[in-house]
């Protein structure tokens, strides 16, 4: 496949010509072919100069409006004028099924009956753009030779225009989208006497151009909408006729100019009168019939007045909150609880279980609404290779719908009686990035129909899904590696060390894998101990990996007996022979309790906190080196220290202390007042009290690290 950075590795930029050549190319180009293949709407998108974005340059047949999300798209955008152009290849959508599985952005934003063929606009090694060509569903499932020959030929001859155009240094200019709007209904009768005619008719007949405005009304029409003709010539009906004023009705008209086929709905006119819509499509527009529907009206005489909207529209808006809400998924378990409460209200269903796969077998990832623990374990553990509509659906990506008890067992009798009660079952497959993720069973307590625009809706849903899924399967699988790596690198507990207690707290930023290169170590040596903070750059694999080095390194020059400035001299030589890229600031001391004394050495580090027996705190300000990592030549000068039983030691690394706007002598100053004020505690007291401000912060943009040192009597 060829992605972005193989243009660029050729030497080649993107061409996006933008001056005059004449004649409106692409304008001309898009009439062309869709005349050619009988298609009624297309668009040209070119790629824009410097960036690796398609951008659209003129559409005809449909609302520009239609298109608006794809305006501008991404080359790697998983839409079939990016893919056509990736793959340099024609890329062919049969109808809504196809495109709700393979694309199932689009399909939630248009979810109609229509194909699609893209074609990529490129020579050689030169990409210039794409263009597509869409057909009402009443085309066959196969794109003819013929259409694929001319298709092929057209995204052809315009890329070699494209290129000629900027070898002689004449980009093209934007060019108008192709005409849209409707002629009026007198213009195309050709005479007075045709709209007098018209004015006759029982019923009322409009005209809609594409955008959805009003171009022709008779006199019919005003008196059942109730609104003069002056008033709807112009308007979109939704938008001038306040109880048509409903998504459901707008919809409607977008259904009738994607599918090209004749819709219909029925309306309430306020207090009671219903009124019957139907649509009659062209690529220039729509017709609109408009009588009275008695039926309806009579109907409702008889029995209590439902408010229901359409069913497929609320779904439609589910899905939509849904995918904006997916967004902010993290985990599975958030990812099953969304589906649970955004989705399975809106369609009906009152359970649903996720399925993943591991080794051959699916597991269940997360379930809804049922309370018996025997129900859930029933799909757990099933091999791949098992007879059953999960098993199926994941492996054929194609999605399952049984409308009853019946018609499963009918298809899979070894199944027997449905062990969770119910009664229809949607079976999603759910498949990203080309492959299989799970399976999710959406379950209903009653015999439910799936129509094709439903069906459509929730195999748009799978897709949805499982993209979160993915990420949150990811995610799930990084939380756990880096809470591992992070309680591999840092001591899995302080030693018990004589004259000496001691207490760690240590919080991964938020903003990152939730690992980090902070660090902390207590260390014996003999009757003395040594102890070390510091802080590596970053809060990723690379710091932590490096953090666990320094760390050990700490300790082994410990062992052997270095003083503490030798011991910072030792750390910072090996990270410079490292050649490590990152920087590492370090306190570290060395500790006599029997004494009553430590020395010191700091590395660019910020400087410990010390709590007298009195009570009284202040801020150590240690005389240090750079940091570790810069200077193979440095020296890490050091100071004694005196202390008297009772005193505690506090180190931190910059994450307790830093905010932003905030001078660090003055967030020192304020930690001293808490440390302060805390009084004599328990040390695992005190820790926990130092640091919960920041557990409790929504955003952690570093990561924070305190040790404590409590000297005894």
């Amino acid at each position: 496949m060829v992605g972005v950075s193989d243009w660029q590795a050729s030497g080649q930029a993107p061409a996006a010509p933008r001056a005059p050549v004449g004649k409106p190319l692409l304008s001309l180009t898009l009439a062309t072919i869709m005349d050619d293949v009988e298609a009624h709407s297309g668009a040209v998108y070119l790629l824009a100069p410097d960036e690796p974005v398609l951008e659209m340059a003129v559409m005809a047949g449909l609302p520009r409006a239609f298109a608006a999300p794809w305006e501008r798209v991404g080359i790697n955008a998983p839409i079939p004028v990016a893919e056509a152009l990736r793959r340099r290849r024609l890329i062919w959508v049969s109808g809504e099924e196809e495109m709700a599985r393979c694309y199932p952005r689009i399909a939630v934003v248009l979810p109609y009956p229509f194909a699609l063929a893209a074609v990529p606009v490129a020579t050689g090694h030169t990409p210039y753009g794409a263009m597509f060509v869409t057909w009402p569903s009443t085309h066959p499932q196969e794109l003819s030779d013929r259409e694929r020959s001319h298709l092929i030929a057209a995204g052809d001859r315009l890329a070699l225009r494209l290129e000629r155009a900027v070898k002689q240094n004449r980009p093209l200019p934007s060019e108008p989208d192709l005409p849209t709007s409707a002629t009026e209904l007198t213009g195309r009768f050709g005479s007075v006497e045709a709209a007098r005619l018209v004015e006759r008719l029982p019923y009322g007949l409009c005209a809609l151009d594409l955008h959805g405005r009003v171009s022709f009304a008779n006199q019919a029409t005003a008196e059942l909408l109730g609104v003069p003709v002056d008033d709807l010539v112009g308007t979109q009906p939704w938008a001038s006729v306040p109880w048509l004023n409903d998504p459901v009705y707008e919809d409607r008209y977008r259904a009738a100019l994607m599918s090209q086929h004749v819709t219909s709905f029925v309306a309430l006119r306020p207090p009671g009168e219903w009124l019957s819509f139907r649509l009659y499509p062209s690529t220039s527009g729509l017709s609109v019939r408009i009588a009275r529907a008695r039926a309806v009206s009579e109907m409702n005489r008889a029995q209590p007045r439902r408010t229901d909207t359409n069913p497929r529209l609320v779904t439609i808006s589910h899905i939509l909150s849904l995918a904006s809400a997916l967004t902010e998924a993290v985990s599975v378990q958030d990812v099953v609880q969304l589906v649970a409460e955004e989705v399975a209200p809106a369609v009906g269903s009152k359970a649903l279980v996720v399925l993943g796969t591991q080794g051959g077998r699916m597991h269940v990832l997360g379930q809804h609404g049922y309370t018996d623990p025997r129900v859930v374990e029933h799909f757990d553990g099933l091999p791949l290779t098992a007879h059953t509509p999960g098993t199926r659906a994941l492996s054929t990506g194609v999605p399952a719908f049984f409308e009853s008890r019946g018609q499963l067992e009918h298809i899979y009798p070894a199944r027997g009686a449905t062990p969770d009660g119910m009664a229809a079952w949607a079976y999603l497959p759910l498949v990203a990035s080309g492959r299989p993720v799970g399976t999710c069973v959406l379950a209903y307590a009653e015999p439910h129909a799936f129509p094709a625009d439903e069906r459509a809706v929730l195999t748009s849903l799978g897709g949805l899904v499982a993209q979160a899924l993915e990420r949150a399967l990811l995610y799930d699988a990084k939380h756990q590696l880096a809470h591992g790596l992070q309680a591999a690198l840092l001591p899995h507990s302080l030693p018990s060390l004589p004259g000496i207690e001691a207490a760690a707290r240590y919080l991964p930023a938020t903003l990152g894998m939730d690992i980090g290169g902070d660090f902390y170590d207590l260390v014996p040596t003999g009757g003395q101990a040594a102890a070390v903070i510091g802080d590596v750059q970053g809060h990723n694999v690379t710091a932590a990996g490096l953090m666990g080095q320094i760390r050990t390194a700490v300790r082994a020059y410990t062992t052997v007996g270095q003083a503490p400035g030798e011991v910072m001299r030792s750390t910072n030589r090996l990270l410079i022979d490292l050649g490590a890229e990152l920087f590492a600031s370090c306190l570290y001391l060395r500790l006599d309790p029997a004494r009553g004394r430590a020395v010191l050495a700091r590395a660019g580090h910020p400087p410990p906190l010390l709590r007298t027996p009195d009570g009284r705190v202040r801020v150590l300000d240690l005389p240090g080196g750079p940091l570790l990592g810069i200077d193979a030549s440095a020296t890490y000068p050091t100071t004694e220290l005196e202390l008297a039983p009772g005193s505690v030691l506090a180190l931190c690394t910059d994450g307790l202390i830093e905010a932003p706007g905030v001078d660090i002598e003055d967030s020192l100053a304020e930690l001293a007042g808490r440390f302060a004020e805390l009084g004599d505690q328990p040390l695992d007291t005190l820790a926990d009290t130092l640091v919960r401000s920041t557990e409790s912060a929504q955003e952690r943009p570093d990561d924070v690290a305190l040790l404590l040192l409590r000297t005894r009597g």
